[in-house]
């Protein structure tokens, strides 16, 4: 087993929008900072085509551009930022491990900012073409179906911005919601309502994805008639599962695996806080996670007061 052989007052499993400002704000205060994030810095918002709803950008900007902005600004206080998968975590008492497989690194704190990912349907035909037509990412596979049909299955805020970001490309656009309302703001109802390449498919479920090498449509089921969509891709946003497998058994988790933590974002064990997506909570944005993650570091701060009374 092989460590890092120095002591850092704060390590951050993830660096999405929540973790790079609680990075931000550690390095700020002088705390010697490390952010580990397994895939590309900005998590999710980093996918996203377009955020329009985060303050100071009145014309709104791309989520891989505010997030190569929070990256610098956290690199500039100091923080340091590894790409790394964390497999577990463990409790030394004063000093908190964080284990990427045989490289340990420890901590006074560890907060877990580690986000979620897309959530599957669970249909038949779903993992089958997964890559080959079924994707969880209209900005990053849209422009593979230019003037092609597609299915959007989904009705919250991600539903309705990927499939706006898609209209650019496809030739139409199948939107499939179980409901006949949607969880999404009126915003962006209301701009997709006037697109004409948009055909709604409500109170509707997906029975099965099919195709031969490559999606060639879905079958749903609308009050109570089976119908089929001809399509040449699937775009499935039905929400996200928090990435806590390394939590497991070791920091109270809820019944959706999302990470219990109290209003100052303390997790179930002293020394281990969370932030962002990964908190189990009714609200999910870009501000909130913004928020949290200032939140989180001051809570961390008031802690090591304490402790060093």
């Amino acid at each position: 087993m092989a460590d890092t052989k120095e002591l850092y007052d704060m390590i951050i499993v993830g660096g999405g929008p929540a973790g790079l400002t609680a990075a931000i704000y550690g390095g700020r205060a002088g705390l010697k900072t490390l952010v580990l994030e397994r895939a590309m810095v900005g998590g999710q918002a980093a996918n996203t085509h377009l955020i329009e709803n985060y303050p100071g950008f009145p014309e709104g900007i791309g989520g891989w551009d505010l997030m190569q902005l929070f990256l610098a600004q956290a690199q500039r206080y100091g923080a340091e930022v590894v790409t790394s998968t964390v497999t577990a975590l463990s409790d030394m008492g004063n000093e908190k491990l964080v284990h990427c497989g045989d490289i340990v690194y420890r901590s006074r704190a560890v907060i877990v900012a580690s986000g979620a990912g897309p959530r599957p349907l669970g249909v038949p035909g779903e993992e089958d073409f997964s890559g080959r037509g079924v994707s969880y990412c209209g900005t990053c596979d849209g422009p593979l179906f230019r003037d092609k049909t597609v299915v959007v299955i989904g009705g919250g805020n991600t539903a309705f911005q990927e499939l706006i970001f898609l209209s650019r490309f496809v030739k139409k656009i199948y939107l499939v919601h179980r409901r006949s309302e949607f969880r999404a703001q009126r915003v962006l109802v209301d701009e997709a309502r006037e697109n004409e390449k948009l055909e709604f498919c409500l109170e509707a479920e997906v029975v099965s994805i099919y195709g031969s090498n490559v999606v060639e449509g879905v079958k749903i089921r609308q009050k109570g008639e089976e119908r089929d969509l001809k399509a040449d891709g699937v775009f499935i946003f039905v929400g996200h599962s928090p990435h806590t497998e390394f939590c497991q058994n070791f920091l109270a988790l809820d019944e959706g695996g999302f990470l219990l933590a109290d209003p100052d974002l303390r997790a179930s064990r002293p020394g281990f806080y969370g932030a962002g997506d990964v908190v189990s909570k009714d609200f999910f944005q870009v501000a909130t996670a913004v928020g949290e993650g200032a939140q989180v570091t001051h809570s961390i701060l008031m802690d090591f007061q304490v402790q060093d009374q």
